[in-house]
């Protein structure tokens, strides 16, 4: 749900809005679609805490990362894997 910054309040901590304050993005929610500008300032309109979304990762709202392919080869079911080999003998 994005937030709507109309009745928005500045405050010493950042924004508050509807009683959450909100803090400025960090480096790494540049690009995303999600940003939403007020007073100044940049701040995601999904979340009001975009450092603690990056802390271990990637953001799971951020539109403009992609998220990396499975490396490695698939799992595979050793039961199947000698079926295989037996009925091509």
């Amino acid at each position: 749900m994005a937030v709507d910054f109309s009745n928005a309040v500045k405050t010493d901590e950042g924004v508050q809005v509807n009683g959450v304050v909100m803090q400025q993005i960090v480096e790494q929610c540049e690009g995303c679609e999600r940003i939403k500008e007020f007073e100044g300032g940049k701040y995601c309109g999904s979340y009001p805490q975009p450092a603690v979304k990056w802390r271990l990762g990637t953001c799971n709202f951020s539109t403009h990362t992609k998220s990396a392919p499975a490396k490695g080869k698939a799992k595979v079911n050793p039961l199947k894997a000698s079926k295989r080999a037996a009925k091509g003998r």
